[in-house]
């Protein structure tokens, strides 16, 4: 029985749900590369990564080297065949070159700032380079929900892009309620793949309930973002961190609710979900508070590796690729 948080939450998005057939973007050219990701999403499993090398403080950026991408690559490739990036500079343009190399089937290559050129330019160089291996760009990050780019931005950069690369499928990063807003249908209209992210270790009600209504969660609000577009949808982001304990954060639920997110979504062409996140970042627990010396254990917590590279329980409860 599937709790009344999720009444609610129909209720609260039926003002906002966009009352009209899902829309997408159909063009011939991305068939081929689009047809390789959906295949991933099907058959293999994607992983939303970050190296463990790169580290960004306020005091600066510490970037991976290709032999650290590599070794990342390597511990994950078990478990994982197609690759999402939140970038293309650090050094993560380079992603593509070592996972060709290791028998990756897809990279999903990010472009974190859509205003820079030279981001871009990193972007497409790769994708040029591996056109069989880098099967789409993901525009930005939460770039609506972060303010840092309107709805009419991110159409900009999509027309721009299509220009540049119009083999290339587009998708971009949104917290699935986004994707829900009548604003959002213009964007909708011109990707051929959706990302989005899905939390329910920010709901409130997911402190004391089950990971199994967490893995439910995940499943319905991806099938409300299905409502509005037709094209295949991949969840980028979901899960919980492994720490802090008083906040029922724990290595043994992690590993419970993916197991359950295992059984609950069977992965298809259309809909399937990436692991997030690949390893730990600890110096990311000072996201949420940038200058202020108030930690945040869980934001450094979220990987299904260690930063070592070790994997942690949930690893067995995630089989791994046959």
């Amino acid at each position: 029985m599937r709790y009344l948080w999720f009444l609610s939450l129909l209720l609260l998005m039926l003002p906002h749900a966009v009352a009209a057939a899902p829309v997408c973007a159909k063009r011939e050219a991305v068939q081929p590369r689009l047809d390789t990701l959906r295949g991933t999403m099907a058959t293999g499993r994607f992983v939303s990564y970050s190296p463990t090398g790169l580290k960004k403080w306020r005091e600066g950026t510490a970037t991976p080297d290709e032999k650290s991408i590599h070794d990342d690559l390597i511990a994950l490739r078990p478990w994982f065949d197609g690759v999402i990036t939140y970038g293309a500079l650090d050094g993560l343009d380079r992603v593509p070159d070592v996972a060709a190399k290791l028998g990756y089937r897809a990279v999903i290559l990010g472009v974190w700032d859509i205003t820079d050129e030279k981001e871009i330019d990193r972007a497409l160089a790769a994708a040029k380079r591996h056109p069989h291996l880098v099967v789409g760009l993901s525009l930005g990050n939460e770039l609506i929900f972060g303010k840092r780019a309107s709805w009419d931005n991110l159409s900009k950069a999509i027309a721009h892009m299509r220009k540049e690369a119009p083999s290339l499928p587009l998708g971009a990063t949104e917290p699935f309620a986004w994707w829900l807003k009548p604003e959002a249908k213009p964007v909708l209209g011109k990707l051929d793949f959706l990302l989005a992210n899905v939390h329910p270790a920010f709901e409130p009600w997911f402190r004391d309930a089950p990971a199994r209504n967490g893995a439910e969660f995940v499943v319905d609000v991806t099938g409300q973002v299905a409502e509005v577009y037709c094209g295949p949808i991949l969840v980028k982001e979901t899960g919980l961190p492994t720490k802090p304990a008083s906040r029922n954060f724990t290595p043994e639920r992690q590993a419970a609710f993916w197991k359950a997110l295992e059984a609950e979504m069977p992965p298809t062409r259309d809909r399937a979900f990436a692991g997030f996140a690949a390893f730990d970042a600890p110096w990311r627990v000072y996201d949420e508070t940038p200058g202020v010396d108030a930690p945040d254990p869980a934001e450094g917590a979220w990987g299904l590796f260690t930063v070592d590279r070790k994997p942690k329980p949930v690893m067995d409860a995630l089989p791994p690729l046959k």
